[in-house]
């Protein structure tokens, strides 16, 4: 079987030993009460997410504007006054586990609604990496994550990125990603020699900047069954059972 990596910071730490990931990942530092604060200070708006997790189980949207804090976990956001009740609501639902503190990206939105890339990446039977598949996750009503198994609507990548740009610029921006992907598994291979599978959640803001989110190295291959055209989960699915991933 692949290898697998649980911990977001270690798997973000191996990306930024690659120079070319070091400034479109956005910032990220643990979580305790004087990292949040800074981070909240210098970018006012930020997401506490757990070390270890998967679906968007956890994640919290935390925004500082006119004086007020607030948060988000699930559909519903609370507001506080103060930033030590706010410090104090988010500690309540950690639960004493390891979280990290994310500067926020403010994303690209298809019809009002909140949308990232999953571009996956393999490791092919011609032993090099290759990204064999890219789909955009749109985010549910009142929801702040994009996550299809929290409720995220899978949407073909050349209908979202169309509302934004060119034919020709999403064919070039597609290649871009699909570039990255493979640096990507690139980078993390050089940590983790045995793993075969990344799912790179890609947020792209209005400077059409690809922002590295996250990287998954168990991605639901599933998902891709959703794209109209039938090959693309049939790689995904050969190379799978190449590696052992799937039977």
């Amino acid at each position: 079987m692949p290898q697998y990596v649980g911990s977001k910071w270690r798997k973000t730490a191996a990306l930024l030993h690659s120079t070319q990931f070091n400034k479109i990942i956005p910032k990220t530092v643990r979580f305790n009460r004087l990292q949040l604060k800074s981070m909240l200070q210098k970018f006012s708006m930020v997401y506490v997410k757990p070390d270890m997790g998967s679906h968007g189980k956890g994640v919290m949207k935390v925004e500082h504007s006119n004086g007020q804090y607030r948060f988000q976990l699930g559909e519903h956001p609370r507001t506080f006054r103060t930033y030590e009740a706010l410090y104090d609501a988010i500690r309540k639902e950690t639960k004493g586990r390891s979280y990290l503190v994310q500067r926020g990206v403010h994303l690209l939105t298809h019809k009002g609604r909140r949308f990232d890339l999953r571009v996956m990446v393999q490791w092919s039977p011609r032993r090099v990496w290759e990204t064999t598949g890219i789909i955009g996750r749109v985010s549910a009503p009142r929801k702040i994550i994009t996550n299809y198994h929290g409720g995220g609507k899978l949407t073909p990548v050349r209908k979202l990125l169309g509302g934004y740009l060119a034919k020709q610029a999403v064919e070039k921006k597609i290649a871009s990603l699909e570039r990255m992907g493979v640096r990507a598994g690139q980078a993390m291979r050089r940590k983790f020699p045995r793993v075969c599978e990344i799912g790179v959640d890609v947020g792209m803001d209005r400077t059409m900047t690809p922002w590295v989110l996250e990287v998954n190295t168990a991605p639901d291959p599933y998902i891709f069954r959703k794209l109209s055209d039938p090959s693309i989960f049939k790689k995904i699915r050969r190379y799978a059972k190449a590696y052992g991933r799937l039977k």
